[in-house]
């Protein structure tokens, strides 16, 4: 090698600028990507653009801010509709994002994948006009329950809460309360989101009982009716102080007991419960006696001339027995004619009210003809007294009309 040259190759100077050179030529012939930031309004269609260098046909890769991808290679890879895919060469790739909200914020990932993986960041920023936060109320049966409003700042948006504190039984389970939400920027139209109570409570039990009356020989059915949130898994029967009958089986809450004796009776129980509580209801059972009553037939009347008379239907012969319940005899009907007794009783009551009147009418007379007596007395006394002083007999002059 000769001197000059040597001396050439040996110079600092010229051996960093030899490299630079170098560097610069692999740069130029590498590949590389990059991307650009975008500020958009509220609403708006925003335009995500990357850039690319000395691309050979690589695999591009974009991804959202939480690290999904949108597109591979210009193949959609997330089902979002509001994305699309507006130009792929080897020199640009870009997309859009269409009703854009302050939940796209964020920076957008540009990836070129060779033998060493590139990528490059295009922040997005969403513009938010300043706006009056929404209003919320809580409705139920058409009526507005009052609760407590608190709302948080924080510059682009507004965070409202509206509480409410009710008091409820086991009744409101299952009723339905909605909150509603309004804003200028809905006009006359709501948000509506509807909710449904669910409220805990302790069981309650009841049994219901067959209807009528057991006799021996019959079956029983008992349903224990449970209500309770949550509802009890398991209904409990038993007998009080005494086992269950040999023929008792229990499905469910329904016992059930075939060809009832007086031996089975007793209270029943039906229990249940839940983490809230126990509740339980009781059933006596009383079996009658079965009495089986045979009819006597009426005598049979011997045969007249006289024609077939019709028997009331109503009137039923002694010893009959009630098709609805074999054991019962029923009362025999009296066939006396009312009619007959009332004409009689009403001829009876006719003749003592006419004897009354009767009775009455001589009362009358009889004292209307004792005070004519007493005044014609008057007139005999004075001849009487007349016939004294003339010396006759009085026996004679004293006499007694009757009129």
């Amino acid at each position: 090698m000769r001197p000059g040259l040597r001396s050439l190759l040996l110079s600092p100077p010229l051996s960093i600028a030899l490299c630079v050179l170098i560097l610069l030529s692999l740069c130029l012939r590498c590949q590389a990507v990059q991307a650009e930031n975008v500020t958009v309004l509220e609403g708006g269609t925003a335009q995500i653009s990357c850039r690319l260098q000395n691309y050979d046909g690589s695999i591009v890769v974009i991804q959202n801010p939480r690290r999904q991808t949108l597109f591979f290679n210009g193949t959609r890879a997330l089902k979002d509709d509001r994305f699309q895919m507006v130009l792929f060469t080897q020199r640009l790739v870009r997309i859009t994002l269409s009703n854009v909200s302050v939940w796209d914020e964020g920076g957008y990932f540009c990836q070129l994948y060779t033998d060493d993986t590139h990528h490059q960041v295009a922040t997005l920023t969403v513009s938010v006009p300043r706006a009056s936060p929404a209003t919320l109320r809580w409705m139920r049966d058409r009526r507005e329950i009052q609760g407590v409003v608190s709302q948080q700042d924080y510059g682009k948006t507004y965070s409202v809460s509206n509480t409410i504190t009710i008091p409820v039984t086991m009744r409101d389970n299952g009723a339905q309360v909605s909150c509603e939400a309004s804003h200028p920027a809905l006009g006359t139209q709501r948000k509506v989101r509807h909710y449904r109570l669910d409220v805990h409570f302790a069981p309650t039990v009841k049994i219901i009982p067959p209807p009528g009356i057991l006799r021996e020989g019959d079956s029983l059915s008992l349903f224990c009716s449970v209500t309770g949130n949550p509802l009890p898994r398991n209904v409990q029967w038993s007998r009080v102080n005494d086992t269950l009958p040999e023929r008792a089986e229990t499905v469910g809450p329904t016992l059930t007991v075939s060809r009832l004796s007086q031996a089975h009776n007793g209270t029943y129980l039906c229990q249940a419960h839940n983490n809230y509580g126990r509740a339980a209801d009781h059933y006596a059972l009383l079996v009658y006696e079965y009495v089986s009553v045979t009819p006597t037939a009426p005598p049979t009347a011997p045969p007249t001339s006289h024609p077939a008379t019709s028997v009331p239907a109503s009137l039923t012969p002694v010893g009959a027995m009630d098709p609805r319940d074999p054991g019962a005899v029923v009362e025999t009907q009296s066939a006396v004619p009312y009619a007959v007794i009332g004409g009689v009783l009403a001829l009876l009551v006719f003749t003592i009210i006419c004897v009354l009147i009767v009775t009455i009418w001589c009362s009358v007379r009889q004292k209307g003809s004792y005070l004519t007596h007493e005044a014609s007395g008057l007139d005999e006394h004075g001849e009487v007294q007349e016939a004294f002083l003339n010396g006759n007999d009085t026996r004679e002059g004293k006499k007694e009309y009757l009129l």
